[in-house]
Order: structure tokens, then sequence, then C-alpha cells
């Protein structure tokens, strides 16, 4: 079958040599002409055979919807567009929409399986109509992994289900990359446990809690032990927040998805505003010690202010003392 397929990044560029070891025809289009197989949008098109099928695999956002709006201008009735990406699923309505003006299809395909998919396959979930989903399966059955259809695809509902049905899968990975992460730390903090990696290793066969997460963390950890080479800060993109979004608008308790995410937006505080209140609040209610920041900036003779003489021992403030630290 022939494809076109737009974007060739990380997961674009691996989607197309998936194809074509399966032996379908792709062209490819990216604005980088060195990984390009065409120079446009418009040669795109003219590449390809009526009626089209062409994959879009760019980033979420504005990128793809003024994608979509361009390629309402270069292709055909009877045309269909597959939007790949992570999109909101919000989107999906308007983009089908806008297509159908001009009698081009459109379906959305949430995929799973990151840089491993090349080899591995992806996990698809696709909206849209039967009939539309039909003729696109060669590529569907190209891309999923191998064995029975159902375990690597599912056609998740009308336009707008697949984006959302991936929506949900990236919130569930949030909780579980978080569960993991967390007891890592814990082993990682107890001094009776001597090797880490190892056991995290010997979770990954006939444990309840094997995974291809906890195999990414094996992996991870016989290249850095104690992963001391990477930071703490740890970005989002998007999904995870919109999960919880719709969570709260459809009344779904998620507090391991939501403290999950929350985890994320803590690992980029240099220091937390909140916490420091936590410690102001304890000392005041309970007399509880609290730990002085460095430089601190009161008058001498203050709780937390600077010492009476420029070598003073540092302090440890309590409700109504100051004990030597």
């Amino acid at each position: 079958m022939q494809l076109g397929m737009i974007g060739l990044g990380k997961m674009g560029g691996n989607m197309r040599d998936r194809l074509r070891a399966a032996g379908h025809e792709v062209v490819g289009f990216d604005p980088r002409p060195e990984i390009s197989d065409v120079d446009s949008l418009e040669s795109l098109a003219g590449a390809l055979s009526a009626p089209r099928v062409v994959w879009v695999m760019v980033p979420s956002g504005a990128v793809t919807r003024d994608t979509v709006r361009d390629l309402a201008t270069v292709l055909d009735d009877g045309d269909l567009v597959i939007e790949g990406g992570n999109s909101r699923y919000t989107d999906d309505g308007p983009n089908a929409a806008l297509l159908d003006r001009s009698g081009i299809r459109y379906l959305d395909c949430g995929v799973s399986g990151g840089v491993w998919g090349r080899d591995n396959g992806y996990g698809l979930m696709v909206g849209g109509v039967p009939e539309d989903i039909q003729r696109a399966m060669p590529i569907f059955d190209a891309l999923r992994p191998d064995g029975p259809r159902e375990e690597g695809f599912a056609h998740a509902g009308p336009v707008g289900a697949g984006h959302f049905s991936k929506m949900v899968h990236n919130g569930i990975e949030y909780g579980l990359m978080q569960a993991y992460a967390e007891g890592f730390e814990l082993l990682e903090a107890a001094d009776l446990v001597d090797d880490v990696p190892a056991v995290l290793q010997a979770w990954s066969r006939g444990t309840v809690v094997r995974s291809w997460l906890l195999d990414l963390l094996v992996r991870a950890l016989s290249d850095d032990p104690t992963l001391a080479g990477l930071d703490d800060y740890v970005d989002d993109s998007g999904e995870g927040r919109w999960t919880i979004e719709e969570a709260i608008t459809h009344a779904v308790p998620l507090p391991v998805i939501s403290a999950a995410l929350f985890a994320r937006f803590a690992s980029r505080q240099e220091s937390s505003p909140a916490m420091r209140a936590v410690a102001a609040l304890r000392r005041q209610f309970g007399g509880h010690e609290v730990k002085i920041a460095a430089g601190p900036t009161g008058a001498p003779g203050e709780i937390g202010g600077p010492g009476d003489a420029p070598d003073a021992p540092a302090t440890v403030a309590v409700c109504g003392a100051e004990q030597r630290a």
C-alpha cells in the first residue's frame, strides 16, 4: 500500500522504516531536506496516487493544526488523513470538519511505543468511521506488534476517541512511572539493600509488578546504577494534565495520576515556597524544629536572622527559643 508520511522525527522516521520493511511504499516529507523524500506538501501529494492516504506525525498543537489546514489545500476529494501525534482529542472534531469541507476523510490515531516501536511494533488506538479504518488497515497491521490484532490495535470509537484513549494511556503511564521511581528511591535510602539494580531486575520476571517500563528502568540502571548522571527535572508533554481535566469534568477520582503529575511539577522547583510555608506553620503551632536557609537576611537576634558575630554557629529555630546546631 502507498502512504504519505509527514514528520520524520523519532517516531515518524521509525514508522516509515517499519512500513517499508513490511513492503509498503512510503513517501516522507519533513522540513529537514536531508531526511525528506520530497521538498513540499505539494510534492508529496503529487507523488501519491489518488485516492491518497497521508499520515501526519508532527508535534501536537499549532503545528498539527497548521499541517491539517495546509493538507486541505493540496489533497482532493476521497483522500484520507490519519493524525497520529499526541494531539488533544478536542482538536480532532475541528480537524475532521475542516477536511470534510473538501471531501477529505479523517482518522485520529493514538500511537504508543516510543523509539522501540520500529522493532517491537506500536500500540494503536483509532477514532473514526469503520470504512475509513478498514481502508487503512494494511498500514495499521504493519505498524502494530506481531500477534493477534486486538492485542495491539483498537477501533476506539468515533473521531476523537483514539486520542482520548491515548491521553488516558499516558495518564496511567505517569502513575506507573512514579510508583517505580518511589520504590527505587526507598530501596536506595535503605542501608539494608546492597544492590538496588539487582533487586529491580529480579522483579522483571514472574512478579506482579513486571512490565516493559520496569525493564526500561533496569536498563537505565545498568548504565548508571544510581542515576547520578541525570538531573531530577522532569517535564510533562500535556497528556497527564488533560487526563486530570477530563477526570474533573466526569467526576472520576484520579488520586494516583494526579499525584504523579504534581510530583513532576515539584521536580522543577529549586526551592519550594509551599514547603517553606509548611515548615513555618509547624514551627508556629507546635514549636517544631526548622532548618534555616543559607544566608538569612533578618536582623541579629531575630529567629532565623544572622548571629551576633560573623562566626556564630548555625541555629535551629523553635517556637520561643533557639537551639544551637
